[in-house]
């Protein structure tokens, strides 16, 4: 393609010239025809024909060369890549005789920490060699590597000796930290506002991702999930500040906040709130000294600190750099970074950065981190990178004060200087707190693995497998129950309320009432044509007996057999469950408890309504008509005397205890036969004994119409149970004779017919659908819904951290013998020669973590 292009050039150059010939023969023709002035005109006309050649060759070799003019696009990107691989080759190291490395290879070598270092930025070009570029590369590789086992050991947490260097900002509220750490990270994402807003530390962890098109940030300890908006991540930081209420000042509660993005190196930063010198009028008068021991909580050893003044402001009352004076006097970790440096005369500037008053072993960097403004506006949404606006506004006023701040200076400026900075001293500091922090590590491994033998014999446990044995258990006890809950307990359960519902209409239709009036008995028998006495003598035509065995029996038919039989097998089914969870190991865990009795409702609930239907149509032939056999005669014979006897036994033991309550059985029987006259009519009360009467308060008569009522039922029990035994009773032909006989006796077809639907319907789909559904939801839970849920229990709570705990820790020692695997790689490569030199020609040994 480029030959062609120089043939096409050529020819292009040819054609000019032809033009220039043709120009020629033309004068010389008019040269001819005019013959006056001959001479003259030829001159002329030569004048012109080599003017115009010179403008034709001048034309052609500025087109060629710049490509400006008629030449295809096509060819215009050929000649630009090539200057372009030209021209990022031109930084090798070798020598005249090497051949020169082309953009290609330093691109390859270096792509990972170009955007990491805004090298590719706007304003900065980047003129490493490729060796320069591989090393810093991977110095960038084991900085990611340490801080992902720095993330580990903070998840392990609970030992000071567990933990690895990050790089600790602190400055004061003015002096420009949060310009800092957003040109770092390239957006505005830290919390604003005209009052204290950062009140918690936030410890910002950035992740450089190559190969990643889009920047995100997350919330580890929130679950929120990437968030793209950059303004969304400052809204949630500005709440989750604003969430410590005023009284407390600051809380060092840390905010974990992940960055992920290719223009980021990997770092690991921790963000403080900033130093103020006087309170405000609505601030707690403590909140200064609260914010110093915050800050110095942080910026203990082996941290770095990031010490942010001001270039406008005298370093000597720099209250970052008093602060880091305190816990490291010799400064060999802090890094000075001062900002606003354009606000400041050039000269000035270059001598905070040397200033020989507050040296530093790690110097001082000089940035101008404000976003140009007239872009600010653009980006303040949050939704573009700055990186490029920011590094371009640096590099035009560096780069404006060659002398002072140039290359031959000793002074370092610039945001990607303080990014390659940040990244060198982290990685320095983490390599040296390794080996150290490597002995802690197989110390406390050692201790968990002997706890993990001696009390918990090496069983393996995670939060799933507990509550995967946790479920099968459970399944297996319902399995059993499933076994031993059919349909005999179904019909002893309808039965036992059947039974109850025939002794409410006997009470209601037969038996007598409860004492509701002290007035004489005549006044309260208006309407009442026979008593229950007559019945055994009573003629069979006698509608009123015919008409209450018809009236109890369609009242006991037409009760809603369906829906009463369904909901009291179902609320057995729901307490068996209940049963069930609590002898299980859910019984500690608040949540599954609501999650397995929710579902077993849930399943109860939709079958019974169907159930409860299908079950009515079942009984609905003995709402108009029911016949007995004497088989089925005979049982309700003996079941309603053991239900009458029962009752009986009831009424003895109510009466007992009110003859307690009234002192005795000599008292209750004095306050009864008080009762008994004032109703026979031969003792007159007045007011209906609201006051008190007979010498009785008016408690005392209210127990004695109890009394009198228990005793009367009683006398009514005994002699039903005597005629039921009676020769009377023998025949389903004397059903009118023996209404309890009768009814007790189509209760029992009723709850024939109800149970065999039950145990069909109810029972066999619920015993189906139950343990699936469990399965399905028990399985479908998130993994911090499964965590939670192991953890609600003290012992296995225990367990698993003993487990997680051994099981990071080997992660940890992993991701360290790779460390080790680097280093002796490192080590190879320099035994082959391969090491680099540094700047002064010296050689460089590999780096040493061990």
């Amino acid at each position: 393609m480029f030959g062609a292009a120089m043939i096409g050039g050529v020819a292009y150059l040819q054609y000019q010239a032809a033009q220039a010939g043709t120009y020629a023969v033309d004068m010389f023709g008019r040269a001819k025809d005019v013959a006056v002035g001959g001479a003259t005109g030829f001159l002329d006309g030569a004048g012109s024909m080599f003017e115009q050649v010179g403008r034709g060759w001048g034309k052609t070799k500025e087109e060629v060369s710049g490509l400006q003019v008629q030449t295809p696009q096509w060819m215009k990107d050929i000649y630009e890549g090539k200057a372009g691989q030209e021209e990022g080759g031109s930084g090798g190291s070798g020598g005249p005789n090497e051949p020169q490395r082309s953009g290609v290879g330093a691109l390859g070598a270096g792509a990972a920490t170009a955007g990491a270092f805004a090298l590719n930025a706007e304003g900065e070009e980047d003129t490493r060699s490729e060796a320069v570029a591989a090393k810093d590369d991977q110095m960038m590789m084991l900085t990611r590597k340490m801080i992902e086992i720095r993330s580990l050991l903070q998840t392990i947490g609970q030992s000071e000796s567990l933990s690895l260097p990050s790089i600790v900002v602190v400055g004061s509220q003015s002096s420009g930290k949060s310009s800092v750490l957003e040109a770092i990270v390239g957006h505005e994402f830290l919390p604003k506002g005209s009052n204290m807003v950062t009140r918690r530390p936030i410890e910002l962890t950035l992740v450089n991702t190559p190969k990643a098109h889009v920047e995100y940030g997350e919330f580890p300890s929130l679950g929120l999930g990437k968030i793209t908006d950059f303004s969304q991540i400052q809204k949630t930081l500005t709440d989750l500040n604003l969430a410590v209420p005023e009284e407390q000042c600051v809380s060092d509660d840390p905010i974990q906040l992940r960055i992920y993005s290719p223009n980021v190196p990997d770092l690991s930063l921790i963000d403080l709130p900033g130093y103020i010198q006087v309170e405000a009028f609505d601030q707690p008068t403590e909140l200064k000294t609260k914010i110093q021991e915050l800050c110095d909580k942080y910026i203990q050893p082996p941290n770095v600190i990031l010490a942010i003044s001001a270039a406008d402001v005298d370093l000597a009352n720099s209250t970052a750099l008093r602060a880091s004076r305190r816990v490291d006097p010799r400064g060999e970790r802090t890094i000075g970074v001062v900002t606003k440096m354009d606000l400041v005369d050039p000269i000035r500037g270059a001598q905070i950065l040397t200033d020989r008053n507050y040296p530093l072993r790690l110097g001082y960097v000089g940035v101008v981190c404000k976003v140009p403004r007239d872009t600010k506006s653009l980006f303040s949404r949050g939704s573009a990178n700055i990186t490029s606006a920011i590094t371009k506004n640096e590099s035009a006023y560096f780069n404006a004060h060659p002398e002072t701040f140039g290359p031959n200076s000793e002074v370092m400026t610039g945001t990607p200087s303080l990014r390659k900075k940040l990244m060198h001293v982290l990685e320095a500091t983490m390599s040296a707190s390794l080996a150290t922090t490597s002995e802690a590590i197989h110390q406390e491994l050692a201790e968990a693995t002997y706890e993990f033998k001696v009390q918990y014999n090496e069983r393996p446990l995670s939060a799933e497998s507990y509550l995967a044995e946790s479920l099968d258990a459970f399944k297996h006890a319902f399995k059993g129950f499933s076994d031993t809950f059919g349909r005999k307990e179904v019909r002893e359960i309808v039965k036992q309320e059947l039974d109850q519902q025939v002794l409410n209409l006997l009470a209601q239709r037969y038996w007598n009432r409860p004492v509701e009036s002290l007035r004489p008995i005549d006044q309260l028998s208006e309407g009442l044509a026979e008593s229950l006495e007559s019945l055994p003598k009573a003629d069979p035509e006698n509608p009123l007996w015919n008409l209450k065995l018809d009236a109890s029996t369609s009242t006991l038919t037409k009760l809603g057999i369906g829906r009463l039989a369904t909901t009291i097998t179902a609320q057995a089914l729901q307490d068996s469950v209940r049963n069930l969870v609590q002898t299980s190991t859910f019984s500690a865990h608040p949540f599954a408890v609501q999650a397995i009795s929710a579902a077993s409702e849930d399943i109860l609930r939709d079958l019974s309504y169907d159930t409860s239907d299908e079950l009515e149509i079942c009984i609905k032939p003995y709402k108009y008509r029911v016949e007995v056999s004497d088989q089925e005669w005979k049982r309700g014979r003996a079941n309603i005397t053991t239900a009458l006897q029962s009752e009986l036994k009831d009424c003895d033991a109510a009466n007992r205890a009110i003859e307690d309550i009234l002192g005795g059985k000599r008292k209750a029987k004095d306050v009864v036969a008080f009762i008994d006259r004032v109703r026979s009519g031969s003792a007159v009360l007045e007011g209906d004994g609201v006051g008190g009467a007979g010498g009785f308060s008016a408690a005392l008569l209210q127990k004695g119409r109890e009394a009198l009522f228990l005793r009367d039922r009683a006398d009514i029990l005994r002699m039903r149970l005597a005629a039921i035994k009676s020769r009377q009773c023998g025949t389903p032909a004397n059903k009118l004779y023996c209404p309890e006989v009768f009814l007790d006796a189509v209760a029992d077809k009723l709850t024939s017919t109800a149970d065999l639907f039950l145990d069909a319907e109810l029972l066999s789909k619920f015993y189906y659908q139950f343990p699936r559904k469990l399965e399905r939801e028990f399985r479908s839970l998130d993994e911090q819904t499964v965590e939670k849920f192991a953890r609600e229990d003290p012992k296995i709570r225990r367990h698993l951290d003993v487990v997680r705990r051994k099981e990071l820790l080997e992660v940890v020692l992993k991701e360290m013998e790779g460390l080790r695997m680097l280093e002796a790689r490192e080590r190879k490569n320099v035994a082959r020669g391969t090491q680099t030199e540094d700047m002064g020609g010296r050689r460089k040994k590999g780096w040493g973590i061990f």
